[in-house]
């Protein structure tokens, strides 16, 4: 198998699993406390954020972005060439996708039902743009000041605290955004609602991307036993 597929294979099964979580734990959550909004959030924040941790520390050493504009701010930082990142977000489209089917079916419902859960609003916008600002300042932050090994508690422990801080409970990945389309349960987003939140997903990116140059204009030199930050294959 080659690197590339490698890869793909591993940005496809981290982000399908990571989708599982949110929309498993949130169907989860909602059965087993239907009238209690605040602990259907707790329940599913602090499984989404120890998903994340596990994934990552499971998946690093061969590619673990699971976001699209992860992978874009790569690709800009010079850290991934443009066929990688186009492959890599083809490979995280179809593992949300994918991760959404399996967890309707878990538990029992259709495998693709349109979500009719509207979210919609400049603060639920802002809060998406402050999101993907926070999680790529937390990602490129922990990295290029020479601690790689800390990536996966750093992003767990932001993910779980943005359900909670942020007005639109952190999205922050048009791949998650997409595949939480097609499931009509506490972590859905109806289709019309999505562009509004990818394009301010994006635009979170793109000021996400000038903060981290600005803070680290360069890589910070790594001690021996931790890997090149932007080695993401083991050979």
């Amino acid at each position: 198998m080659s690197v590339l597929t490698r890869r793909a294979v591993a940005e496809l099964a981290g982000t399908a699993f990571l989708v599982m979580a949110v929309v498993g734990s949130g169907v989860m959550a909602s059965r087993l406390s239907p009238d209690d909004a605040g602990l259907q959030l707790l329940q599913n924040s602090v499984a989404t954020g120890a998903a994340l941790v596990a994934l990552i520390l499971a998946l690093q050493p061969v590619s673990a972005s699971f976001n699209p504009v992860v992978t874009v701010v790569e690709r800009a930082l010079g850290i991934l060439d443009t066929p990688t990142a186009l492959a890599l977000i083809a490979a995280q489209f179809v593992g949300g996708l994918t991760g959404t089917v399996l967890a309707n079916l878990m538990f029992g419902l259709d495998a693709v039902t349109l979500s009719t859960h509207g979210r919609a609003g400049g603060g639920l916008w802002l809060g998406e743009v402050v999101a993907t600002i926070g999680l790529l300042l937390v990602i490129f932050g922990t990295i290029r000041s020479g601690r790689p090994d800390k990536v996966a508690y750093a992003v767990g422990g932001y993910i779980t605290a943005a359900y909670w801080f942020t007005s639109s409970t952190s999205f922050a990945n048009p791949a998650v955004t997409v595949a939480r389309t097609i499931t009509d349960t506490f972590s859905g987003i109806a289709p019309a609602s999505a562009p509004g939140f990818i394009l301010a997903q994006l635009l979170g990116g793109g000021l996400g991307f000038l903060l981290i140059r600005a803070l680290y204009p360069s890589v910070a030199t790594l001690p021996a036993a931790f890997p090149a930050p932007d080695r993401k294959v083991l050979s």
